[in-house]
């Protein structure tokens, strides 16, 4: 076990948020597995483990369907944080089978491709008129201006929410979401949740709403999906609908101006792309590796496994870290390179396994629609100010991203 001490991983120091990937370098190098106390949590930064651990059935997402938390050497959760863990421990990223199976059955059969593909036209035009405002403006904050709206209106749209509720979505999963960083503050759970609350009381309304009178929203689609009799529960419903709306926007969002960010630094490619547009479906790829908008993501241990000849006892948690595997050399060409055009690119920025992001194709669509607007009707966006991180590891992004057009 390497003492924390020699290990080069600080989750909370502003240069290694600034750019863990040299970090991460120096992690791949120390070993496969990687105890890190101040977590309490084994580091997995290899491309190949993390593949195959996402995959592997002795590790959960939970523990709570087959131990108490007790049993697996846990202590349970403040009972003040209740509401969060209902509506986080109901949803299926948070599941295992057979209630993960259950109910991602009965999503899918609500989120079909057919659904996505029929919010194509909206995606691009409402990523158009983002840009036209923006241009108008000569410029603004890329973030609020374009990358935040729209992936936000879209699942909303989706979900069947009003335009005149749509306002308070954003800080709800921001504070909900907040719970999802490592050792997260009294006052980023206090945040939680009171969001928790305040977003089922009014999705249960909605809910109820729709019951009376559905629409051809993914909420009426929610209430009607049914297999062999069974259905969703009222929390089941409205835990599916905060997770699509958090997933649904918090990768779209962090994604888009990492990837404008990285445009930036990396001119010759930023030239490349504005000359062939045929290149966006690979640079949105491109861009979801080289800066991952989620950089890690937990599994429990609920049988012991060995990796690299270190025994991972019952009950210990793994720290996934996707932005180390998507920058792993045995994997990728030139790693630390942006490269639009690359082919060979098995990121894992979606995740992997049963749970793979349901919403993957929904992103690729925002991503290439805001993507493509910005290079047509703003071809000459250049930054305006060096941006600022966010003070977050596990969700990665930037406070706002300062540009210009004209």
């Amino acid at each position: 076990m390497a003492a924390v001490r020699d290990l080069p991983f600080d989750p909370w120091d502003p240069a290694f948020l600034a750019d863990p990937y040299p970090a991460y370098a120096e992690l791949r190098a120390r070993g496969r597995v990687l105890y890190y106390e101040p977590s309490n949590q084994w580091l997995v930064p290899h491309h190949a483990d993390v593949a195959a651990l996402l995959r592997d059935r002795r590790l959960g997402r939970t523990y709570t369907h087959r131990f108490t938390h007790e049993e697996f050497g846990r202590t349970p959760p403040p009972p003040e944080h209740e509401p969060f863990h209902t509506l986080n421990d109901h949803g299926m990223l948070d599941l295992e089978p057979p209630d993960h199976t259950r109910i991602r059955r009965l999503v899918s059969k609500a989120f079909t491709p057919r659904t996505v593909e029929r919010l194509r036209p909206y995606v691009h035009r409402l990523a158009g008129e983002l840009v036209d405002g923006l241009v108008r403006d000569g410029g603004g904050d890329l973030l609020t201006d374009v990358a935040e709206p729209l992936p936000v209106a879209v699942i909303a749209e989706m979900l069947g929410i009003p335009e005149a509720d749509r306002a308070q979505l954003r800080p709800w999963s921001a504070a909900i979401c907040g719970m999802y960083e490592l050792n997260p503050t009294p006052r980023a759970a206090e945040a939680a949740v009171r969001a928790s609350v305040e977003f089922s009381g009014y999705l249960r309304a909605l809910i109820a709403e729709r019951r009376r009178a559905p629409g051809d929203d993914l909420i009426s689609g929610l209430i009607a999906a049914h297999d062999e009799g069974d259905r969703l529960t009222e929390q089941e419903m409205i835990s599916t609908a905060v997770l699509l709306l958090d997933a649904g926007h918090e990768a779209t969002v962090n994604a888009t101006v990492n990837g404008w960010w990285a445009l930036f630094r990396n001119p010759a490619q930023l030239a490349a792309l504005r000359a062939d547009h045929g290149l966006v479906p690979s640079a949105v790829e491109e861009l979801l590796r080289y800066d991952t908008p989620l950089q890690l993501f937990e599994r429990w241990v609920l049988d012991e496994i060995e990796i690299d000849g270190t025994t991972i006892p019952r009950g210990a948690e793994l720290a996934l870290l996707f932005g180390s595997a998507n920058h792993d050399p045995a994997v990728f060409a030139e790693p630390e390179r942006l490269d639009l055009a690359r082919r060979d690119n098995p990121h894992i920025s979606f995740s992997a396994g049963i749970h793979y992001c349901i919403g993957a194709p929904l992103a690729r669509m925002e991503l290439a629609a805001s993507l493509t607007a910005l290079l047509r009707k703003a071809p000459t966006l250049r930054l305006a100010a060096e941006p600022e991180r966010t003070p977050n590891f596990v969700i990665r992004g930037l406070k706002g991203l300062s540009v210009e057009v004209g």
